[in-house]
């Protein structure tokens, strides 16, 4: 088994994001491409000590890009931005996570 801190990467803090922690104690992570649901699971569970009542993945991949024109090269230069992996964790009734203290 991986180490916990090797398979969530960082919370995602976005307006609905914040909105479903609110009310729905749903919370959002970027999470590493070779994470399963289980291990995600018990790495929210072990990092934070709550209850995990449902985990969703969702893998994205990377987009091609195009770095700007440079003075020495002839056209732009292609490029792949990387893959990643977010994971929307349920957590059971009444339990919440402090991921940033408001005020």
């Amino acid at each position: 088994m991986r180490d916990i801190y090797d398979i969530i990467i960082s919370p995602v803090i976005t307006e609905k994001t914040t909105a479903q922690m609110e009310t729905e104690s749903v919370y959002t992570f970027l999470v590493n491409v070779n994470a399963n649901k289980i291990e995600i699971g018990h790495a929210v569970e072990k990092l934070w000590d709550v209850n995990v009542k449902d985990v969703r993945t969702l893998r994205y991949a990377g987009k091609t890009r195009r770095s700007p024109m440079s003075r020495l090269a002839k056209g732009a230069t292609p490029g792949r931005r990387s893959s990643f992996k977010k994971a929307v964790v349920q957590l059971a009734e009444g339990e919440h996570i402090e991921l940033y203290e408001a005020g």
